[in-house]
């Protein structure tokens, strides 16, 4: 098998895990959701590049304008449009919107089970494997950055730490992982941690 075939195979094996749904809620099982809430359905891309260096994760850092999560890595991503025919077409979308990939450069693999936000959002994560190499543009009203990480680091369960901080007035646990300046956290690294549980050796 090729080091592309090799790593399609180690993805895909993983998406066909069983497993259930996340949330920014399961380090902090106190919390109390209230009965009948309404999730709006949202996607975002797990895009994965086979490079010289290695496989790499694509990630943004949001814009420090905008009014939600200013400043914070995140997949590209964002909620279901209209027009868009399903949570794939809706991932693929908004990655050509924030950061210019193409969607007929990526390979879609599968989805990750879905993961409820703080902000009411019900997330399903898409991965795809890029075939071209591509220059990302970062679209400057949302992105202030995109850049790689190793993919090993983040499908790395033992490289995921728990911290915690102040949100609403209580404690709120979250996962992290950074890597160099890149603070990874909150939903962004749940989604990650959930994938690093499937992920074969």
């Amino acid at each position: 098998m090729t080091t592309r075939e090799i790593l399609r195979d180690r993805l895909r094996r993983a998406i066909d895990q069983p497993g259930r749904p996340s949330s920014d809620y399961d380090l902090n099982p106190c919390t109390i959701l209230p009965e009948g809430r309404k999730l709006r359905a949202a996607a975002v891309l797990l895009p994965v590049s086979l490079e010289p260096r290695g496989a790499r994760l694509y990630l943004t850092k949001r814009s420090s304008r905008l009014k939600h999560h200013p400043g914070q890595v995140a997949f590209p991503g964002g909620k279901l449009d209209p027009q868009d025919a399903d949570v794939t077409a809706a991932a693929l979308r908004e990655a050509s919107e924030e950061i210019g990939l193409p969607p007929a450069s990526v390979e879609i693999l599968g989805t990750l089970p879905n993961h409820e936000t703080v902000t009411g959002f019900d997330v399903t994560p898409v991965i795809g494997l890029l075939t071209d190499t591509f220059e990302p543009i970062p679209e400057p009203g949302e992105v202030q950055e995109v850049f790689t990480v190793p993919l090993e680091l983040v499908v790395t369960a033992d490289r995921f730490s728990i911290e915690r901080r102040r949100w609403r007035g209580d404690w709120r646990r979250f996962y992290t992982v950074p890597h160099g300046p890149y603070y990874i956290w909150g939903a962004t690294a749940r989604i990650l941690r959930s994938l690093a549980d499937r992920m074969p050796k």
